[in-house]
């Protein structure tokens, strides 16, 4: 079976990102089990489909950016924009670090000609550690700012300013994660319009004017559902999609 071909191969950017896709198996392929290297298989044979789906099963058992970014690799050869964009900005999700995501999004959007989600300030902050990372801290900083304040008392230790001014540094840290945690939360809402020509709906029915036609991989960010229909505002406007036409950048 040939390499799948609908991109052309002289592509720089399928050739960056073929490139990009092997370094990865460096980083994580060894480590990844069977389904990995099976995606990594049919994905040099020439099989995107079956690439996609291994990875994409692979992805919803142990999320991780290297499995993402093949994911959206095989999309993209695909011609499916929206998952391919959904794909790289889960990576994002799980490592907001990762370079590679970033600039696969970044040629996405630009060949697309794609919106990049419009964050807020607390949902930018959040973008600074990864998520488990800003729960840590929190976590931490606010259980040695409570010890800080209440041991001195228990054990009966005489009392000193460095003490008080660790406790006073453990609180203003929490209190600083606690926006980026909100970021976070919120970020969780926003989601990738999966299909082309995804219909922007007056009302959530089936029979209810078309204000306007999506492209995949618009960003959306969801407001509320109503049966198998959601509320999302996109920079186009406000409307109603079916759920399985919007992918939450947040996997399961």
């Amino acid at each position: 079976m040939k390499a799948c071909s609908h991109i052309s191969q002289r592509d720089p950017f399928v050739v960056a990102l073929q490139a990009a896709m092997l370094l990865l198996v460096a980083q994580i392929g060894f480590s990844a089990g069977g389904d990995f290297h099976a995606g990594l298989n049919a994905y040099r044979s020439g099989d995107c489909p079956r690439a996609a789906e291994v990875w994409s099963k692979h992805s919803q058992l142990q999320p991780a950016s290297g499995t993402f970014i093949n994911l959206g690799l095989a999309e993209w050869h695909l011609g499916r924009r929206g998952p391919a964009v959904l794909a790289w900005e889960r990576a994002l999700w799980v490592d907001p670090f990762n370079a590679d995501a970033r600039e696969n999004l970044r040629f996405a959007r630009k060949a697309a000609q794609l919106e990049a989600p419009t964050l807020t300030w607390f949902e930018a902050a959040s973008l600074w550690l990864p998520i488990n990372a800003w729960a840590l801290v929190a976590g931490i900083s606010l259980w040695a700012a409570v010890a800080f304040v209440t041991l001195p008392r228990i054990l009966r230790w005489r009392r000193a300013n460095w003490q008080q001014a660790l406790a006073a540094a453990g609180f203003a840290i929490f209190l600083l994660c606690l926006p980026s945690l909100y970021g976070i939360n919120t970020r969780s809402r926003l989601g990738i319009v999966l299909e082309k020509e995804t219909e922007l709906r007056l009302t959530p029915t089936r029979s209810a004017q078309t204000m306007m036609l999506l492209p995949a991989g618009q960003p959306a960010r969801w407001e509320r559902a109503r049966g198998e229909y959601l509320l999302i505002r996109t920079g186009y406007g406000q409307g109603w999609i079916e759920r399985s036409q919007l992918g939450l950048v947040c996997p399961k």
